[in-house]
């Protein structure tokens, strides 16, 4: 029998907080969020705010830092990139891949994303997966099989033997910022999605240890129900992961 999943709270803080910023966020937030290993908690970062959250993180080691974007080469002529070596060694434990802004804004492709994931499980790190369908893809029932299509890619590179290592955040493009959340049964509905998919490529056993997160509009109102629906093991938290309080709350929502 495979072990239950243990919840997940990250914050994904965007281009905000700049390091004196961050360091204050955190002298607020670790008053208020006591530490345990009931649960995952999560933050990431700016790359320049990086150094910083790390500081600021000494003596809780329950709350962990990844980055939120890597390119897949190990060094060379890629300005403004930051590769998984990097990222490691400043002191990363997951790395954010696939995520809708940098899909919609910055163009970037499922099979670049697969490259990306590859490349942070090769260097030990978790990669936290996001996919999801936009609006009009929604009004055209095909959010399921949009994101089986986000997924294929990623599945192809991903051994069987691995598959534990990942983390999954579907997020509705349509929630993201924008203030609408999915309902908790469509919350349900794709997390069951997405599951299913993994089932097929894995096996019921390796798949059912893979986290699925949900991410769009999350705030502390509504955290414990979307965290209470079958199959959704946590929350990747946008702008309310900003404020210390705020997230402070969601974490306790997770029980």
């Amino acid at each position: 029998m495979t072990a239950p999943r243990k919840p997940i709270l990250a914050g994904n803080w965007k281009m905000n907080h700049g390091p004196s910023q961050a360091a204050r966020f955190f002298a607020d937030f670790l008053n208020l969020a006591e530490p345990g290993d009931d649960r995952t908690i999560a933050f990431f970062p700016p790359a320049i705010s990086f150094a910083a959250a790390r500081e600021a993180l000494q003596g809780r080691p329950d709350v962990r830092l990844g980055v939120q974007n890597v390119y897949w080469e190990e060094s060379g002529a890629f300005t403004g990139e930051l590769s998984v070596g990097m990222a490691k060694d400043a002191g990363a434990e997951l790395v954010l891949v696939g995520h809708s802004e940098r899909r919609h804004v910055f163009g970037e492709t499922s099979g670049e994303t697969a490259r990306k994931v590859r490349a942070v499980l090769d260097a030990g790190l978790v990669p936290v997966l996001c996919v999801g369908e936009t609006i009009d893809e929604r009004r055209a029932e095909r959010a399921e099989a949009v994101v089986a299509e986000q997924l294929a890619p990623v599945l192809q590179v991903v051994r069987a033997n691995e598959v534990g290592e990942l983390v999954i955040a579907y997020e509705p493009v349509w929630a993201i910022g924008t203030g609408v959340t999915a309902t908790p049964e469509d919350a349900r509905t794709m997390h069951a999605a997405v599951r299913e998919r993994l089932r097929e490529a894995y096996g019921a056993e390796a798949a059912d240890a893979v986290p699925v997160l949900y991410g769009g509009s999350v705030k502390p109102d509504n955290a414990a129900e979307l965290m209470s629906q079958p199959g959704v093991d946590g929350v990747l938290v946008g702008g309310a992961s900003l404020d210390a309080a705020g997230f402070a709350r969601i974490v306790k929502a997770a029980g």
